[in-house]
Order: C-alpha cells, then sequence, then structure tokens
C-alpha cells in the first residue's frame, strides 16, 4: 500500500461562480448613481448577467486559453498569395463574442450608454484585458466616423451591432463589424505630426491612395480602420477598409506581429500600406482633430481597464487572505495584512468611482460636462493607468509564493498591467495634455473646480489639497517641468471629493488620510491604525 506524504489544506478555494459585478460594491454604487431610475432595473440585470458570465468557470478557463495561445500571423496561402490574416484561439473568439453581445460597443446609440458599457468594460476585462482592444477601437471609432455623415450613416450600424461576426468579408454583408486604427509611426511615435506615410488624392471625391507603414496597428483583424496620413493639405485622417465591396481584399500587409510583456491575446502589428485605397474622414489637414475624439474614448477606456484591473487583483488578494490561515488565523484579520487589503481597496475603489464619474459625463453631453473631461480624462488616465502596475505587484505579494505561480492568474494582471499607462499615449502625454487644457481652455479648469468645490467643507484634508492645489495653479512659471505632479495632484483631489461625497466614511477618511492628509507612505499597507479598517476591507470582498 502506498503511503501518504501529505494532505493538502489550509489551500484557498478558486474565486469561481460568482457575480463579478453585484460583488462589487464601488462599481454597483455608481451605476446607481449615475443612471436614470427609469434605466435601472434593466441595466442592473444585464450587467449581473455579464457579472455571472465573467465570474463563470467555463469563461475564466476561456480566458486563460486566449492568453496561454497567442494569436499567429499567416501571411500567405498555399500558393504564395498574400492574405495577410490573424489566425487566433477559439476561446479568443468566444469571449470577443460576448464581448460584443454584451452591448460593449453600443454606448453612442442608447440611454445612459456610457455608464452601462462602462461598467460592463470594467467588469469585462477581469476576465481577459486582450479583446477589450477591438472592443474599445470599435466603439471609439463612432465619434470620429460622424464627422462625416455618410461614412456615419454607412458604417455607424456596423459597428454598434451586437453581433460578432470574425468573417473577413464585405462589410456590407456583415451583421457586425469591428475597426482598428494605425497611428503610430517608427520615426514619431508618440509625435504623430512627424508622420510620413502619404495620401494622393484619386479621381473620386475623397478618395486616396496611402504609401507608408504604421508602427503599432491595433487590432490587425478588423473590418476597418482609422489611420493618420499626410495628405497635399496636411496630416489627415482616413478609413481604410479590409475588404472591398466585391471580395477584393485592400493592400494591408501585415509584416509582423508584436511580442508584447502582456495583453499576449491580443494581436498588435506592424503594417504596411503600398497604393492601399482610402476614404478621407474630415477635412484635409485636421486629422488630429477629426481622431482625438477617439482618442479621448480609448483612454477613458486605459482609466477603466486598469481600474477593472485593479479590481481583480484586489479581489483577489482579499479572496485569498480570508481564507487562508497563517500564524494562528486567518491572514485577513492580521493588523498589518488588513492594513494592505484596506489600502489596496481604498485605490481600487477610487479609480472605479473616478472611471464611472467620467462615463457620466458622456452621457450628459452637456457644455460643463465636456469641460469637465477636456481635463479629466488626461487626468485619469495618467494616474489610475500608473497605479495600476502597483496595485497588482502588491495584491500578488498577498498570496505569497502562490501569486508568483501562473495558475493563480496573479501573473498575467501582473504582466497586462503597465499597458494602459503606455497605450495611448504615456504618461507625459498625458500631463502635458493636462497643461494644454489648463492654459488653451480656461473653461476646462473652471468645470473641475465646480466639481471639487462641490465636497467642500466636508473633510479638512480635502479643503486643504484643494488650497494647496490652487496656489499650484497659480504659479504656471516652469510649469512644463512639473506637469507630472500637477496632474498627479489634479488626481487625487477629484478622487477625493468624490469620495467624500459618495462612498462609505470608513472609505473617503482612509483615502483622504492617506493620500491628501499625509499620513501614509510609499507604499501599501501604511494606512494609519487607528481607522476603520476592517469595514473597508470587508467592503472590497467579492461575495455577492
Amino acid at each position: 500500500m502506498t503511503g501518504r506524504t501529505h494532505t493538502v489544506n489550509n489551500q484557498v478555494p478558486p474565486l469561481v461562480g460568482y457575480d463579478v459585478f453585484a460583488a462589487d460594491r464601488a462599481l454597483t454604487a455608481a451605476v446607481e448613481r449615475h443612471l436614470d431610475p427609469g434605466l435601472l432595473d434593466e441595466a442592473l440585470g444585464e450587467l449581473s448577467g455579464l457579472g455571472r458570465t465573467s465570474g463563470s468557470a467555463q469563461v475564466q478557463e476561456w480566458g486563460a486559453l486566449a492568453n496561454e495561445n497567442p494569436p499567429r500571423l499567416r501571411t500567405h496561402d498555399r500558393y504564395g498569395n498574400r492574405v495577410d490574416e490573424v489566425e487566433f484561439h477559439p476561446s479568443w473568439h468566444r469571449l470577443l463574442g460576448k464581448g460584443v453581445s454584451a452591448g460593449l460597443t453600443t454606448a453612442w446609440t442608447r440611454p445612459g450608454g456610457h455608464v452601462r458599457r462602462a461598467a460592463a468594460f470594467l467588469v469585462w476585462t477581469q476576465v481577459e484585458a486582450g479583446n477589450g482592444c477591438p472592443l474599445s477601437m470599435t466603439h471609439a471609432a463612432v465619434p470620429a466616423l460622424r464627422t462625416d455623415p455618410e461614412l456615419a450613416a454607412e458604417w455607424e450600424p456596423r459597428l454598434t451591432s451586437e453581433v460578432y461576426d470574425r468573417d473577413l468579408r464585405p462589410a456590407h454583408l456583415k451583421a457586425g463589424a469591428l475597426f482598428g486604427m494605425g497611428m503610430t509611426e517608427k520615426q514619431g511615435g508618440s509625435d504623430v505630426r512627424a508622420n510620413q506615410t502619404s495620401a494622393r488624392p484619386l479621381a473620386e471625391d475623397g478618395t486616396y491612395e496611402l504609401t507608408g507603414h504604421k508602427w503599432f496597428c491595433s487590432a490587425p483583424m478588423s473590418d476597418g480602420f482609422l489611420v493618420l496620413a499626410q495628405a497635399p493639405g496636411g496630416l489627415t485622417c482616413f478609413l481604410v477598409p479590409r475588404v472591398f465591396e466585391d471580395g477584393t481584399r485592400n493592400v494591408f500587409l501585415i509584416q509582423r506581429l508584436k511580442d508584447k510583456l502582456g495583453n499576449r491575446s491580443n494581436a498588435s502589428a506592424e503594417v504596411e500600406f503600398d497604393g492601399t485605397w482610402a476614404r478621407r474622414v474630415g477635412e484635409e489637414g485636421r486629422g488630429v482633430r477629426t481622431i482625438i475624439e477617439m482618442v479621448a474614448a480609448t483612454r477613458l477606456d486605459c482609466v477603466l481597464g486598469s481600474a477593472g484591473l485593479m479590481r481583480q487583483a484586489v479581489a483577489q488578494a482579499v479572496h485569498h487572505c480570508t481564507h487562508r490561515t497563517a500564524f494562528g488565523g486567518k491572514l485577513v484579520d492580521k493588523p498589518l495584512m488588513r492594513n494592505v487589503l484596506a489600502d489596496l481597496a481604498i485605490e481600487s475603489e477610487a479609480a472605479t468611482t473616478l472611471a464611472l464619474r467620467l462615463a457620466a459625463a458622456y452621457d450628459d453631453g452637456g457644455e460643463q460636462e465636456r469641460a469637465l473631461l477636456r481635463i479629466a480624462v488626461p487626468t485619469a488616465k495618467y494616474w489610475v493607468t500608473k497605479r495600476c502596475p502597483a496595485v497588482a505587484v502588491e495584491a500578488a505579494e498577498c498570496l505569497g509564493g502562490n501569486g508568483y505561480v501562473e495558475e493563480s492568474g496573479l501573473p498575467r494582471l501582473v504582466r497586462e498591467s503597465p499597458l494602459n499607462s503606455i497605450w495611448e499615449g504615456a504618461g507625459n502625454v498625458q500631463a502635458l495634455d493636462v497643461l494644454r487644457a489648463l492654459q488653451r481652455e480656461p473653461g476646462a479648469l473652471d468645470a473641475y473646480l465646480r466639481e471639487v468645490g462641490q465636497a467642500r467643507g466636508a473633510d479638512h484634508r480635502l479643503d486643504g489639497a484643494i488650497k494647496n492645489l490652487l496656489t499650484e495653479l497659480a504659479d504656471l512659471e516652469g510649469v512644463e517641468g512639473r506637469a507630472r505632479r500637477l496632474a498627479e495632484r489634479l488626481a487625487l483631489v477629484l478622487q477625493g471629493s468624490l469620495l467624500v461625497r459618495f462612498a462609505p466614511p470608513e472609505v473617503a477618511d482612509a483615502f483622504c488620510a492617506a493620500r491628501l492628509g499625509g499620513d501614509g507612505g510609499a507604499v501599501f499597507g501604511t494606512l494609519p491604525h487607528t481607522l476603520d479598517l476592517a469595514s473597508v476591507v470587508e467592503r472590497a470582498r467579492p461575495v455577492s
């Protein structure tokens, strides 16, 4: 008889079979706060359905398989014909189909659409962030296309469809379509005005022939792309269809797929244009202005994606510590671990609360809300995405050695966590964009100050932070060199004001003490011990 060397015990059950949406108290409260009451029942039902799907064992397995089996490029068919196709694991298609059917590209076409989509995007990111790229690009392409009513009438119904059609065929024959984007080039990177791709006008009005390259092209398997190129009148935005109406393919040469740190289930490509047919979107020479709304929408998705990654990391950490016993008791009850978990929890809640507030501003659409977005989107993109890696790494440490093992899922979160800070303009780009908003659009600062001013008098640390911020803004000498410092302070004050107004007192108290009052350290787990940390951790526990 074979002897037993050990018995498995004190191991944590997998966090599976739960409602990812309903278990997130900060997210559900934000949806209830920002949605019209008449929409609430329907929206909560949809989001809870997506939450249960996201928390199911099957869908979590799809996420793992999509990550473990990255896309492959097939440049030619067996006969030597150029095909430039990207092949994905079946799990990728299942995930993308679920995302489309869940309305992650329909925000522009239904009441409360941005808040509903933002909550869904935050939930769905927690399954596998890679499929968020084509969903984000497709969603964000709509406002750019609306600069040309004819193009919008043709393409918007396809982009806002809830049907995923994976086949590469003429878009007019498809029930739904996806869009990608290509802006950056080898020599320019974020400096898109340095683009060298040329656009030569053709005989038909509004049509051009493109010659050049894109160093990063998102979602290269899509049905169409918005790209920037130099036309006779300057940098211009163009729509590049993948397949023509007669079934022939446009010249879209995929040279290679990027081998990335994370986001491995998603394809990012280098592409070449060599006589590629394109349709102008907007006026010649106004390419950046045309595509800027798309960029703003994708930047908000970077905030949402980071908030989703943080939430999943915190949920895993709290779940583990709730079930794991060490040193004579549950880890969650140990004062120092409780401090770490509470610190992570307030960071996550602050990110979620800010992201949903910005989504609500999109739904409102008023002049003041648009002005707020002008400064708050780059501010949030700068700060929230930079906090994500620290949260993911600290959460993995809460699991100890188990968190360093691939099966735990935490390494995937860690690898994914830096992406949103780099994508759609890295930190310096965002900080400088904040400065441009401050210097060129006085209404943006006014809208911001009105927003944070709604919480004045409720917490002395927040009041002090607002006062210090105003002092900082009054002296703009050499401001570019301290743009990051300013963006950070703008983000923290905005998050603090929202938490003071809307979060439970224990959450707002902890945030204001550590983030605004100076009573916190440079790493997580340094909150004042006198706070109600147990309540903060309990609020973050993933139970529904």
